[in-house]
């Protein structure tokens, strides 16, 4: 019977509690955001849709050394290397599967051209799961459609510049 008596208690006591929580949030300022009308803010580290880059000339940077598929934890990447006219290699066929992808960055840590990188595009839903497989086509015009100007600063402009100069020992 103690235990009964100590239950209701329990329950009568939470009621009012709950209560309490909920009118000392109602009054105060929403946090929710008017998404449609008013653009979304990410943080700085925010990951979003891959993206290939190009070096200012236009070439692509990606040399099909694969890397970012063996970096990839979820083995989303799948790419075909071959050798343009000037014998340097290139991807053939470079495909990203973005249902599989977790978005964790790795395939843009490791690749050592910077060619692979994270934007901030979040809107890409489909209603086909082919859809979602994107192509070296789609990924580099993404690149030019959406984060050209903000890619600037973070990638280096030419082939072989270095962030610093190497250091001399003598």
């Amino acid at each position: 019977m103690a235990d009964l008596i100590r239950i209701l208690a329990s329950i009568f006591l939470a009621i009012p509690k709950g209560l309490a929580t909920t009118f000392k949030h109602l009054f105060r300022k929403t946090i929710t955001i008017d998404y449609p009308r008013k653009p979304a803010k990410f943080a700085p580290r925010y990951r979003g849709l891959h993206y290939l880059t190009r070096y200012p000339d236009g070439e692509e940077r990606c040399v099909a050394c694969g890397l970012c598929a063996i970096a990839c934890p979820s083995d989303c990447i799948y790419l075909e290397p071959e050798e343009n006219e000037r014998g340097e290699r290139v991807a053939k066929l470079y495909e990203i599967d973005e249902i599989r992808c977790i978005f964790c960055g790795y395939c843009e840590e490791a690749c050592p051209e910077e060619a692979i990188r994270l934007g901030w595009e979040f809107e890409f839903s489909q209603y086909d799961r082919k859809n979602f497989v994107w192509t070296k086509e789609m990924l580099l015009e993404n690149f030019d459609k959406l984060e050209k100007g903000r890619a600037k600063g973070f990638i280096r402009e030419k082939k072989f510049q270095f962030r610093a100069e190497p250091e001399t020992y003598f």
